[in-house]
């Protein structure tokens, strides 16, 4: 496979993703929004995560310097029991479902990503989380879209999973035709059950 060049670009998050069978009961649920909101940009249902840290734009040699390190992260961490559960809004702007269940550890989880990515020298934007799963977007102008969107998950509670999986996602190399795509750059099994494990020895970024 032809190597992107040194200056490539790309999008780059770190995420849980819920299970097949959980994604798709939110999306029965959303049936009746789909219906009645069909120019919401709707994301597609394999895009759809949790987001951990959100890098932005990043030379992909540096997204592939990360896998090292996460891979380490995910051996020492605990999975968590989570669930989605009803829908809301940001500024009217982003529909979202809701997480529930073993907050405490996802914050916890984050934490410990947020600080693995800066031990690597890499910068990214400092944002509290607010765990949630991003389902649409509001077109330009659509101020009532959004709002009534999330209504139809009202009194929504998804099954309870478990998480299995740390993902690197990135998006296509700046530059790449078409409409910007997502996709798993590497995934790691974390722990299953039990209390988090030792950490395992930090490993240089760039050594």
């Amino acid at each position: 496979m032809t190597q992107p060049p040194r200056t490539a670009t790309q999008h780059a998050f770190i995420a849980l993703a819920p299970p097949d069978d959980a994604k798709n009961e939110l999306a029965r649920a959303l049936e009746p929004a789909y219906a009645a909101h069909p120019d919401l940009r709707w994301n597609r249902i394999e895009d759809w995560h949790i987001t951990l840290v959100f890098l932005g734009e990043l030379p992909v040699r540096v997204v592939q310097w990360l896998r090292s390190p996460l891979a380490d992260l995910a051996a020492a961490r605990p999975s968590l029991e989570l669930s989605l559960l009803g829908g809301g809004h940001f500024d009217e702007r982003v529909l979202w479902s809701g997480i529930e269940g073993d907050l405490a550890g996802l914050h916890e989880l984050a934490e410990a990503v947020r600080a693995r990515v800066r031990e690597c020298d890499v910068a990214f934007p400092e944002r509290p989380l607010r765990p949630h799963l991003t389902l649409a977007r509001a077109r330009r102008h659509d101020r009532a879209s959004v709002a009534a969107a999330a209504a139809c998950l009202d009194g929504f509670t998804g099954r309870r999973w478990q998480t299995d999986r740390l993902h690197l996602v990135g998006s296509t190399v700046s530059g790449h035709p078409g409409p910007r795509r997502y996709q798993d750059i590497d995934a790691w099994t974390l722990v299953s059950g039990g209390p988090c494990a030792e950490a395992a020895p930090r490993r240089g970024s760039r050594g």
